[in-house]
């Protein structure tokens, strides 16, 4: 945790400095990226709710993503990364920002072929949507969630240092 709560930090400065608000949707880092951002002062401020989306079920009841959804794609992409962030963003009011994480963080890989120390984060905001691939090429599940973590912080700092003010 010690090494996500500088960035996460950063990332409560400029959210509340821009009078902003995020929500998180993220599945293989555990709920990390939310308490880095919890565990800041003034949390209220800016953190509108998240959740771990880590199964089908979470995925339909939380976000109501269904099967129709992924038509032509499937989880643990970009592409699903940015429907989280997106859809995290629309379906918790007064959300300005959406994160979404979205990977297979060992000893295994995924379901969908993808290896250990594999994930996806996507930002959703005022400065349109981004979305990485991060591959850690490490089997240690607890590095990879917080590396998974500390990337999605990093992105969504980027994402609101070049975003442009609210109109």
């Amino acid at each position: 945790m010690e090494t996500l709560l500088p960035r996460a930090a950063k990332a409560a400065t400029l959210l509340k400095a821009r009078g902003e608000t995020l929500a998180v949707a993220e599945s293989s880092t555990g709920g990390l990226i939310s308490a880095a951002l919890l565990a800041q002062p003034g949390a209220s401020a800016y953190f509108r709710g998240g959740g771990v989306i880590y199964t089908r079920q979470a995925r339909a009841g939380l976000l109501g993503i269904g099967d129709a959804d992924l038509a032509g794609f499937r989880p643990s992409t970009e592409r699903y990364a940015a429907l989280l962030a997106e859809r995290a963003r629309e379906r918790i009011a007064d959300s300005h920002w959406g994160l979404g994480e979205t990977g297979a963080t060992g000893p295994t890989g995924n379901r969908y072929g993808d290896a250990a120390g594999h994930s996806c984060i996507a930002v959703a905001g005022l400065g349109g949507t981004r979305a990485i691939t991060l591959e850690t090429g490490s089997a240690d599940r607890i590095a990879n969630m917080r590396a998974f973590a500390a990337a999605a912080l990093d992105l969504l700092i980027e994402m609101l240092e070049a975003a442009p003010p609210r109109s």
